[in-house]
Order: structure tokens, then sequence, then C-alpha cells
């Protein structure tokens, strides 16, 4: 029978199967048969076959191994049944002395029991001794019962030393208990509530300090002024004799000077036992300081002083808003000042008590905040002001103010420039003030000379006013000075102003020409401006007349007089030389000079008013055929006030009452020729001319009998030469000589104007033909119509030629 290769690799490969199936474990027979039946569908018959055969060959294998060993072991079996009657009686004497040994350890045993339980109880002992001994600091001198304890009596920082101690130490050596477990996790919880605790007790601190700012800034205050104003005693002092001077801080402490210790107690007898309170002893700052600790000790101090400058930094905003009405009193800006001097005096201590809690920058960025507002708000609220007394106390308050917080270190420049603002403001209400001192004093005038008694009314009316007459001292009592009332108590009121205003300069650190600057500045505002518009307004006053107009500038000029006066007095009192160079001179020269001449003006004009009054009073009959040879009452009347007007003149400067009297003539004459002129006025006889020249032949008397001295020659009367030579050409019937003379420079009627003459014919030419009917049959009248047109014609051509 042929082998195929086929059938070779089949009985190849199913011995190999069969020497796994005999190496390997039986669980793993499965996959292997499994690969049998997969193969050829004959190969498990042939695997069968081989298996069978494989099977026989051990079984062989075993047969003779059996056989081989047989013998030997019926022989054992044989030995062993011999030895087990012997095992047996071994077995009952083992038995016995089993029995008869328990009976006899049965005692032993027992106490054996109990001394094993002993040892056992002792190490338990020992055991427990030592953990107890372990967690005995843990749970009596610093267990948590302690620590709320600690935290009731508000002894925050020794809890957290405790809880410290108890988390680092105690806790880890008895960890794996479970009241330890307990007390570590309670731990955070009890921070969490010191925390809190500590922070409650912070906003109460801020809530206070808030409430209590003022009364820290008031002291804080109070000790600067008490402390500049001993100072400035000692100063007077050493200025007259040797002494030491101490120098002050308002902190309380003591400080040294060329080696000698100042205490801050010492000072006046009536101040020497009064102590000398300190910010710490207004403030308890210990909820600052323990808050700061614990979160210190928390690790969060970051958190903490975010918090604490976030709040001051709120409360600075809040102090530094100003009550709406805190204008109306000085308590309202007291108040408002000791809030923020209270709020920095704190922050200065915090700074200073504290390391890193608040920071110079930080506060300096507060201060520079608050500086910016400080000023807005005064320079509102100062604009209210127009008491100058409460003005001026706000100034001492902005100065002790600025002194308390620059001695605590803080840059007060700003303050002392915004003080020149309110100064400003100061004598803005000064002069308002002022202003109605100076009205009423005017109005209280007599503008009257000074009627004087005796010396002794002299010499008090010299006292107040700088007043020297050689001539009226010698005169005899009674007497009278040439100024009113009003004059001293003008000079008066001004130097009054000058104490008021140098008021204000007071405690300003500011040298003695910055002071004289001062003073000399709102002097001439006081003079140029407040002064001058009084003057002003008085001599524009309706019921003010002649007289008073007169008085006026007599009491101008004597206060003009007085100005090197108030100089002398301003410089008296700054002790700065007026040569110094920059000094500022007073303008009250040319502000009674400017009041001077505005009075001048108002004479001129009252007097021209009353004239044109006069002269309204005429009553011309126009159409008269013969004058009456008298002049018209109307302008006698005129006269008479003229030169009744003119001799109250006699006090005035000379060249007034010449321009005032030149002025009036020269008024009078321009009205009597508008008068004549009048476009109104149709017809004027000659009879009416005649009448007009009797009046204006008074005006020439009254101009040569010279009202007013100092006229040379008949200066006075060329004020009347228009109308002379005009009268004079119609009363002689000259028209020869004028129309023959026109022109030359020589001519008599040189003033008369071509058409102003033809103006006056044109009138007398109406009135012949009107009251003449029958001239026509007279031949002189004839005549004279004739030659009237004839004139007529000729000055019409002068007029028309001039024209062109």
């Amino acid at each position: 029978m042929l082998i195929t290769n086929e059938t070779l690799e089949c009985i190849t490969e199913h011995e190999r199967i069969l020497q796994e199936i005999e190496s390997t474990d039986t669980a793993c027979v499965g996959p292997t048969l499994r690969s049998i039946y997969d193969d050829q569908p004959n190969a498990h018959k042939r695997f069968m076959e081989k298996l069978d055969a494989r099977i026989r060959n051990h079984d062989r294998e075993i047969e003779k191994m059996c056989n081989f060993h047989h013998q030997g072991f019926v022989d054992a079996i044989t030995e062993l049944l011999k030895v087990r009657i012997d095992a047996e009686k071994l077995m009952g004497q083992v038995t016995d002395t089993n029995r008869r040994l328990q009976e006899a350890g049965r005692e032993v045993t027992a106490q054996t029991e109990e001394v094993i339980c002993c040892r056992i109880q002792q190490r338990n002992m020992a055991t427990t001794v030592e953990k107890l001994q372990l967690c005995i600091p843990g749970t009596t001198a610093v267990c948590v019962p302690s620590v709320g304890c600690t935290i009731c009596f508000c002894r925050y920082y020794a809890a957290l030393k405790t809880m410290e101690q108890l988390e680092k130490v105690y806790i880890p050596r008895v960890s794996q208990y479970r009241f330890c477990q307990i007390m570590a996790e309670n731990l955070p919880r009890l921070r969490e509530e010191i925390k809190e605790i500590s922070m409650s007790d912070l906003k109460d601190f801020l809530e206070s300090i808030r409430k209590h700012s003022d009364k820290v800034g008031e002291t804080a205050m109070r000790q600067a002024q008490q402390h500049r104003t001993f100072n400035s005693a000692i100063a007077k002092q050493a200025s007259m004799g040797h002494y030491t001077k101490p120098v002050y801080s308002l902190n309380g402490r003591t400080h040294t000077h060329n080696g000698l210790m100042i205490d801050d107690n010492t000072g006046d007898e009536d101040e020497a036992d009064e102590e000398i309170l300190t910010a710490q002893d207004l403030v308890d700052f210990s909820p600052v300081y323990r808050c700061l600790h614990i979160y210190t000790v928390l690790g969060d101090r970051e958190t903490f002083e975010s918090y604490y400058r976030k709040q001051r930094k709120k409360q600075a905003r809040l102090v530094l808003q100003p009550q709406a009405n805190m204008h109306e009193t000085v308590e309202g800006y007291r108040k408002y000042f000791n809030q923020i001097v209270g709020f920095f005096v704190v922050e200065d201590h915090i700074l200073n008590a504290t390391q890193g809690l608040v920071t110079r920058a930080f506060t300096d960025e507060l201060w520079n905040m608050a500086l910016s507002k400080i000023i807005a708000v005064l320079r509102t609220h100062s604009s209210y002001c127009d008491d100058p007394d409460l003005v001026l106390e706000l100034k001492n308050l902005i100065v002790i103010f600025a002194d308390t917080l620059q001695d605590y270190g803080f840059p007060v420049n700003r303050l002392f420039d915004l003080l020149f603002e309110v100064r400003d403001q100061y004598n803005e209400t000064l002069l308002k003030k002022w202003a109605l001192v100076f009205r009423e004093i005017f109005e209280l005038d007599n503008y009257s000379p000074i009627p004087v008694e005796t010396e002794d009314e002299y010499k008090l009316v010299v006292s107040r006013f700088p007043f020297h007459d050689a001539e009226i001292e010698k005169q005899d009592f009674p007497k009278k000075l040439p100024m009113s009332q009003s004059v001293p108590q003008i000079y008066t009121q001004v130097k009054e102003f000058i104490y008021a205003s140098l008021k204000f300069s007071e405690s300003l650190h500011r040298s003695s020409t910055e002071i004289d600057d001062m003073l000399r500045k709102s002097t001439n505002l006081l003079l140029t401006r407040t002064l001058s518009s009084c003057l002003q307004n008085l001599i524009k006053k309706p019921h003010i007349g002649l007289t008073e107009l007169v008085q006026i500038i007599i009491n101008t000029t004597h206060l003009e007089q007085a100005c090197r006066y108030l100089e002398e007095f301003i410089t008296n009192i700054t002790n700065v030389s007026p040569e110094t160079v920059h000094t500022t001179r007073l303008y009250g020269l040319s502000t009674f000079k400017d009041a001077r001449h505005a009075a001048e003006g108002e004479i001129y004009t009252k007097l021209n008013q009353k004239i044109d009054e006069f002269i309204q009073l005429a009553d011309y009959e126009w159409g008269m055929a013969e004058s009456d040879g008298r002049a018209s009452g109307y302008l006698m009347d005129l006269i008479n006030f003229l030169r009744s007007t003119f001799q109250v003149f006699t006090h005035l400067p000379g060249k007034v009452a010449q321009t005032a009297c030149m002025s009036a003539c020269k008024h009078l004459s321009t009205s009597l020729m508008q008068m004549l002129l009048d476009t109104e006025l149709k017809q004027i006889s000659m009879g009416a001319i005649q009448q007009f020249n009797l009046d204006v032949i008074q005006c020439e008397l009254f101009a040569s009998s010279e009202p007013v001295p100092g006229f040379q020659g008949d200066t006075l009367q060329l004020a009347f030469i228009d109308l002379r030579q005009l009268l004079d050409l119609f009363m002689v019937w000259d028209w020869s000589t004028y129309l023959a003379d026109y022109g030359q420079p020589t001519s008599k009627y040189l003033r008369v104007n071509p058409a102003t003459a033809l103006a006056l014919l044109e009138k007398m030419k109406d009135t012949s033909k009107k009251n003449n009917i029958f001239s026509q049959f007279r031949k002189n009248d004839r005549d004279k119509q004739k030659l009237i047109e004839t004139v007529v014609k000729q000055l019409r051509s002068l007029v028309n030629g001039m024209s062109s």
C-alpha cells in the first residue's frame, strides 16, 4: 500500500497532537481535539486508531511496572500487619499517659491563663498611658473648648497661637483618633470666626472714628492754636531778652532745642496742669492693631490692607462733603475742618504705629485728593460770604487748619495760595461794607464848614484828621474849618479799613514787604473804586445843589492833601520804608482829582441849567414899539442869582471859580442869541431890539463888575461880544460900514455872521411890512424899506458866497 504525502503529514500531525495531549493539562485538550475535526473528513478516524494504539502501548507499560513492584508491595503489607498490634498497645498507653498528664496540669493551665490575661491588661494599660500622654496637651491645656473660651474673652491672638500649636504639634501625634480629626476640621471654622469677629470690631472702629473724628480734629487744632500763641509769646520774650525757644509738635511728644528739653505741658500758669492729649488718648486703636495682627498671622494681610484703605478712602470722600449751609456760620466751617484734621491725624497715627498698613504714598494720595476737594469747596462757599467778619474767621480757621496738618507732615502750600483768593473775597466784602459806610456818611453830612467853638473841639477834629492851616489857627474862637464833617469821618474810616485789611494779613507767614504791598493794594481799591464810586454817585444825585458841590470840591481837596498821611500810616504799621523798591503807591490823588473834576463839571452843568430856568421866564413883547427904558425882571433876578452864587465860590480854587463864571456868561450869551434867532419867532420890532439891548447891557455890566476875581481886563465881557456887535449893527443901522468892512480883520462888526444878521433882518422886514401899511405913502419909510431890501440882497449874496 502506497503512503502518500498527505497521509504522511496527517500521521505526523496526529503524533504531535498525542504528544501535546500527554504533556499538557486536560483543560486545554478541547481546542486540540477540535482541530482534529476541523481537518480532513476521515482524519478523526485515523486519529482514533492512532489513539487506541497509543493507549494499548501505555497499558502494556503499566502492566510491566506493576508486575515488577508487586512482590515488594506484598512484603510491605505483611510487615505492616505485624506492627498493627504493637501500635494499638502503644496507643492505649499514650492515651492513658495523656489523661493523667491533663489531670495533673489543669491547675497550672488555669494559673497560666490568668498570667496571660494580666500581661495583656498590663500591656493595654501601658499603651493607653502612652497614648493619653500624647493626647493630654491637645485635650487639656490647648483643647478646642479652651480656644472657644479664649475667643469669648477677645484673646484672639492667643486663640490663634493655640490653634497653631494644635495643628502643627499635637494633632499630628494623635491624628489617628476620631476626636482629633473633628478638632482638625473645626480649626478652619474657628479661624474664620476669629477673622469675622476682628473684622466686625474693625468696622465698629471705623464707624466710631467717623463719628468722633471732629473731636480729634478739634483737639489737634486747639493744641496747634495754643502752641502757636505760646511760641509767639516766647518769640516776643526772646526779642526782649535771651530765651531758648521751644519747637512744638502736635503729636504730644517733647522736642529739644539747643540741648534744652521742653515738655509740651509747660506754658502759662493757667495751662500748666492741662494734659496734652494725643490721637491715641482720644481713640482706641486696638481693634486696628488686633485685626492687622490676626490677618497677618492668618497670612491674609493684603486682604486686610486693601479693605482698610478702601474703607478709609470712602470715609475720606464722606468727610470732604460739606453741609449745604456751611457758609452761613463759622461753626459750619470749623466742624468741616475738624473732621478733616481728625481723619488725617488718625491716618498719621496709623502710618507711624503700624508697619505697612498704610504707606506714605497712600496718605499723600489721600491728602492730594482731599486738598483739591477742600480748595474747591472753600472757593465755592467763600464766594457766598458777604460778611467780612465771617471771611476773617474763615481765614483764621484755614491758617490753623494748615498749620496743624503741616505739623503732621502734609504739604499745605496750596492752602496758603488759596488764602490769597480768600483775601480778595475778604477785600470785596470789606469794600461793600465800607461803601455802605461812605454812603451813610455822605447822606448825614450837612455840607457846611465845621464850626469849632473851643480849642478842645479844634484838637478833637485835628486828632481825627491831619489839618494844618496857619491862618485859621491864628483866628479866635469860634471859627470854622473849611471842610465839612464828612472829611474826618472818611479819613478815619479809611484807617479803619486799613486795620481791617491788616487783620487778614496776620499769620499768613508773609514778609513785611508783602504785607505792605497787600495793604496798599487793598487801600487803592477802596480809594479808586469804592470811595470814587460813592463820590461820583453823590455828585450825580439831583438833590445836590451848587453849595453842596462847592463843599464837595473843598472836601476832596483836603482829602487829597491827606493821602500822604495815609502813606505814613501804612508805613508805621508795616515798618516798610516807602522808598523801598517796588513799593506800591496810593492812588488817592487821582481819585480825589477825578471826583473834584466831576464836581466841577456838575457845577458848570447845574449853573447852566439854572440859567436856562431863568431864561425860560423871559417874556419879551417882540412887537413893542419902544422899550420901557429898564432891563427885564427875569434878567435882573438871574444876575442877582449869579452874584450870590459866585460869592460862594470864594473857597474854591481860583481857576474853578473863573471857569464856572466864564462858562455861565458864555451860556447866557448863547441862550440870548438863540432867543433872538429862534425859528418860531417870526417878527421882531426895533423896540424889542432896544429892550433886548438893555438886557445885554446889564449882562455886560455884570461881567465888568468882576464877580469872580482873577480875570484880566475885559476878558469876561468878551463872552457877550457877539451879541454886542450884532445889537450895535441894528441899533446904529450901520449897514454900509458892515458891508464895506466885511472880511477885514479891523472890521467893527467882525463877530457878526452874515447869516445871523440876515435872519434877524428878515424878521424886522416882515414887521415893517405888517405894522406900516401906509408907509409906502411916506418917502422916508419907502427909502428905508428899499434899503432893507438892498441889504437883504447883499447879505444873501454874502451867505451864498460863504456856502459856495
